[in-house]
């Protein structure tokens, strides 16, 4: 496998879920790897675990610890990493996180503050950062928004304004960044099959009308939202798009906003 040979790729939000997934698809394609996620002891565990995953496609993989909404941290991180690995050629903008839900009016201001600090302003310092290590030759940058940029998701609007923000944020880059032939698209995944679907506070959002919903009842109504017969992806199904952003393959493609969501958005009730 060799659709990423020789590239470095930095990766966000790598401890776990999509940003390992992504980890690890692009390193079995050739990828040396900077894999980064936020301060503590359960986080770099993880970090550290993937990283092992990395390396045992045979690639190299480098750890940075930082909180993105902590741009010297971030800096100070890719350079280290660039330092070891050599300029990037591939920026994943992965990090991103969804708590605590609710009607748009009772969301905690302190909550709100922190989908936009984190999902918004760290995804800026992720690519503000990360096309200052680019190689000069260009590259490519890929930022995970979501389908709540296509549409809107009632009970996460804090959410949901982070992505159609950071959505906004790509089609802008595309066009400063073009001529330094730089590509700057999205990513938009549905429901994927990760811990920020299946847990019981999703659950209990998806089925109000069950006291104690399980996986099984979540996929049941999920299910009903999509047009192909799935309750939601798998995280290597969004790692294969990445790749495909990454590569060489889509070398003429950018100011994208590619969907994997099973056909939620295009659903007809």
């Amino acid at each position: 496998m060799t659709r990423m040979s020789g590239k470095t790729v930095l990766i966000t939000g790598a401890a776990k879920g999509m940003g390992r997934a992504h980890a690890v698809r692009l390193a079995e394609e050739g990828a040396d790897v900077l894999l980064m996620d936020v301060p503590g002891e359960e986080s770099e565990t993880e970090l550290a675990a993937t990283a092992r995953l990395v390396e045992g496609t045979g690639r190299r993989a480098v750890v940075g610890v930082a909180d993105i909404r902590d741009f010297e941290a971030v800096e100070s991180a890719v350079k280290a990493g660039v330092s070891v690995l050599g300029p990037l050629d591939v920026v994943v903008a992965n990090a991103g996180i969804c708590d605590n839900p609710g009607d748009s009016w009772t969301i905690d201001e302190e909550i709100w503050n922190r989908s936009i600090d984190v999902n918004v302003t760290g995804t800026w310092h992720t690519v503000k950062a990360g096309v200052a290590a680019l190689n000069p030759a260009g590259g490519s940058v890929i930022i995970v928004s979501s389908t709540a940029s296509i549409k809107a998701v009632p009970g996460a609007s804090h959410y949901t304004a982070a992505k159609h923000a950071i959505t906004g944020l790509s089609k802008t880059l595309a066009n400063e960044l073009g001529g330094r032939s730089i590509r700057v698209n999205t990513i938009h995944p549905g429901a994927v099959a990760t811990a920020m679907t299946i847990n019981p506070a999703t659950f209990a959002r998806l089925r109000p009308d069950l006291e104690s919903p399980t996986e099984a009842d979540a996929a049941e109504a999920l299910s009903r939202r999509m047009l192909l017969p799935v309750p939601w992806v798998e995280a290597v199904d969004v790692s294969n798009a990445v790749l495909f952003l990454a590569s060489d393959e889509s070398r003429y493609v950018t100011g994208l906003q590619m969907v994997i969501d099973a056909g939620q958005t295009q659903k007809v009730a």
